[in-house]
């Protein structure tokens, strides 16, 4: 038996239990880990809540971040012992693989051997965010050095990962973000530009700082009405790749920027990374090198005992966090 995170219903954090639930055995290919740190992330609470690009299946399992110990292996896997330290890459389906648990069964492939020195919350929080910011700036856009990047939702931490990454590689990361209040914190965490998009105005201050025609990627997570503002500040031939939908307005088609510069608007899931082994095997490569020399470190705005399931869900959805949210067991 082991304690297993599962809902019976959509809805809120509320809706979170902790259960005590027979695990099977790990099947061929798949191995099973005893989980140390669990990393929450915003797909999780989309899940729960209906608004996800899956469905539950009652009662559903949770989570696509672990990170923890081999505690078994299942038959024809090979590079693993019992006891290895491993962190989890987001499985394609939370409704097969969920992994908010003790006691969690993935296909062998998903599991990394993270460097030593990288302890269990950071693991825990590090394969959704990069891989996201990765696959986005580096696989699709090709962000090269010296270049501007516009980065939406910068203090969440796909944002961060996104900051991280552009510096990694010498290009110039311009955080967007609400309002002043975390200005401060995403210049101490890289970002080489900060604009307040409530209390500034949006297009005016990018082409103030990158000129009229020098921002080709914008990376974001919001949509909604600054589309607008974002698309009118970007260069011809630019690029925007859009991720999430966290603006609860309608995000309308900016027809005459995308017209007059020749833009491209680009949905992106991390799923087109996790998903071909070729573009996974190179995203794993430049992560891990960045983990191990330190020039991409996750930011961990705040942790919670496993316990503690539903209090950190609703802080991960109050928009206060700095970061990653993670629990620990």
């Amino acid at each position: 038996m082991a304690r297993i995170v599962r809902f019976h219903r959509h809805g809120g954090p509320e809706v979170l239990t902790i259960e005590d639930i027979a695990v099977a055995p790990p099947g061929p290919g798949e191995v099973q880990i005893r989980t140390r740190a669990l990393g929450l992330n915003r797909a999780e609470a989309l899940f729960r809540s209906e608004s996800y690009i899956e469905q539950a299946r009652f009662p559903s399992g949770i989570g696509l971040e672990a990170a923890g110990l081999v505690e078994s292996l299942g038959g024809a896997v090979e590079g693993f012992s019992p006891g290895d330290a491993v962190s989890l890459v987001p499985p394609r389906s939370m409704v097969r693989w969920p992994v908010h648990g003790e006691l969690v069964t993935v296909p062998a492939e998903l599991a990394i051997k993270h460097p030593p020195t990288l302890g269990w919350e950071a693991a825990a929080a590090s394969w959704m965010q990069y891989l996201t910011a990765y696959g986005a700036l580096i696989d699709i856009a090709r962000l090269g050095r010296g270049e501007f990047v516009v980065i939406t939702a910068a203090s969440s931490s796909v944002g961060l990962a996104a900051i991280q990454i552009a510096n990694r590689i010498g290009a110039i990361p311009i955080a967007v973000t609400r309002t002043t209040r975390k200005a401060q914190a995403l210049r101490e965490a890289g970002a080489a530009h900060v604009v307040a998009s409530s209390e500034e105005d949006v297009e005016a201050r990018l082409k103030g700082i990158a000129g009229e025609s020098s921002i080709r990627v914008v990376f974001d997570a919001v949509g909604g009405p600054a589309f607008l503002p974002l698309t009118a500040a970007m260069a011809r031939g630019g690029l925007l790749i859009n991720y999430g939908g966290q603006s609860p307005e309608a995000t309308p088609f900016p027809l005459f920027n995308v017209l007059s510069k020749s833009l491209t608007l680009r949905g992106y899931l991390v799923h087109e990374i996790t998903g071909d082994p070729e573009r996974l095997a190179t995203a794993k490569a430049f992560i891990l090198g960045g983990l191990g020399d330190g020039s991409l470190k996750p930011i961990i705005a705040r942790s919670f005992p496993f316990e503690q399931i539903v209090a950190a869900h609703r802080y991960l959805e109050s928009n206060e966090q700095f970061g990653k949210v993670v629990l620990t067991l």
